[in-house]
């Protein structure tokens, strides 16, 4: 019987660039699949209705479907946790794994171990979030012991509109942050069309690009004990073992 390795994404309702493009990336792994399941997610901002689309209850439901397709891996892929602070998807992939069995993960604690496996304690951020938002996100990373030192987002509420920005557009917002000489650079959004630019400008630049889709992906493979070498065309990181102390849940949410 042939043996694959089934990854489980969580995916937010509105969003259509995520699942194309894992599957692109997979493309050449036919031992790898991807299997995704939703929940209602269609605005992005630091209000009370948009924060209470993250409860743990239509995650872990989704999560139990994921279940059902025995899948090896579950991820949240949605970087929520920049946000509402990576200790919040510490305690999402614990009940995660408590209610299924499965060891899961995230984007925002996969980009974290991302930075930390690279050695990067500065970044660009670049996202197409409200100002809010995006203050945010760097406020709760700074709490961790990363800088930022460059930032750019598009001050859009989204999220369906996130997937709507063309890819030259992404990769302007990548440029304009690697300028600074960042250790590397985060394209914080998994519904913002980044896999396949942030590569060639990684090259062109030599900074890292941690594009929410491929360090998800990254992170999700290596915790389920994938060597993830071949898909390093979509990103240094994919040459990269999970950080000491990495685990299902993220390493421990200090700085």
């Amino acid at each position: 019987m042939q043996t694959r390795t089934r990854v489980g994404l969580l995916t937010p309702s509105s969003n259509t660039v995520m699942e194309p493009r894992v599957c692109e990336l997979l493309s050449a792994s036919p031992e790898i699949t991807a299997h995704f399941a939703r929940f209602r997610v269609t605005r992005i901002s630091m209000g009370r209705d948009a924060l209470d689309q993250f409860t743990f209850e239509p995650q872990l439901a989704a999560a139990e479907l994921l279940a059902e397709a025995k899948c090896d891996v579950i991820a949240w892929g949605g970087t929520s946790g920049g946000w509402l602070g990576a200790q919040n998807d510490v305690d999402l992939c614990h009940a995660i794994t408590e209610r299924t069995g499965i060891p899961a993960t995230t984007s925002t604690l996969a980009t974290l171990d991302g930075f930390r496996a690279l050695g990067a304690g500065t970044y660009g951020l670049a996202t197409p979030y409200l100002a809010e938002v995006q203050e945010a996100i760097v406020r709760n990373f700074a709490e961790l012991g990363f800088e930022c030192l460059a930032e750019r987002h598009l001050e859009d509420p989204g999220n369906f509109s996130f997937a709507q920005y063309q890819e030259a557009e992404v990769a302007e917002l990548i440029h304009h942050v690697a300028a600074t000489g960042p250790g590397a650079i985060a394209v914080f959004c998994t519904n913002f069309d980044g896999p396949r630019v942030a590569p060639d400008i990684e090259r062109a630049t030599g900074i890292p690009v941690l594009d929410s889709i491929s360090v998800t992906l990254w992170h999700a493979l290596r915790l389920a004990g994938v060597d993830t070498a071949a898909l390093a065309k979509w990103g240094r990181i994919f040459r990269y073992e999970l950080p000491t102390g990495a685990r299902s849940g993220g390493t421990p949410v200090t700085a």
